[in-house]
């Protein structure tokens, strides 16, 4: 089977991850790969804020679990070492979608290094606080962004689970 192929269909999210860092080498490509992720009319609409200060990252994840309801010490992130943020700029029409394919390239890229990740959402809500904006102002990040996602990485601290079975009625041909 081709590699490429092969990495589509084994991919799965990672909701347990070593502590160890992922090596910068690799980190570098997997963002590389970011960018590469198709935009509509070629406008480049994404940013990506690679996270790999822990003390920020903690931050990010205690202000993630606060959003998402969660009880005091429950980590969104599961532990992954890095948290890539993809915010797309909010003028330009198709940034969402944009945004989700840079985080599709982003966690396949990621799968064929050997590395594990998974989507975090409430990147949208992260953002629109002051929280968020606090952290695009020290970047020196001007505009109007929206949070699409977080692509959390890191080394799986154990193997992925089989893939559910494909759903019938999945494809329609014409």
């Amino acid at each position: 089977m081709n590699e490429t192929l092969k990495v589509l269909e084994t991919r799965r999210s990672c909701r347990k991850f070593k502590p160890d860092m992922v090596k910068d080498e690799v980190l570098k490509a997997i963002l590389k790969a970011g960018t590469y992720a198709a935009t509509g009319m070629g406008k480049q609409s994404p940013i990506i804020i690679a996270v790999t200060d822990k003390k920020l990252r903690d931050e990010i994840s205690e202000e993630n679990r606060k959003i998402g309801g969660w009880g005091e010490g429950f980590d969104p992130f599961y532990g992954a070492p890095v948290i890539l943020i993809v915010l797309a700029r909010k003028d330009v029409a198709t940034h969402v979608y944009d945004g989700a394919l840079v985080m599709g390239n982003l966690m396949n890229a990621a799968e064929s290094l050997g590395v594990g990740s998974i989507w975090i959402h409430r990147a949208k809500e992260e953002f629109e606080s002051d929280f968020g904006k606090s952290i695009l102002k020290k970047l020196g990040i001007e505009g109007e962004f929206e949070g699409i996602g977080h692509c959390a990485l890191g080394y799986a601290a154990e193997p992925a689970k089989a893939p559910a079975p494909r759903k019938e009625n999945y494809v329609y041909c014409i």
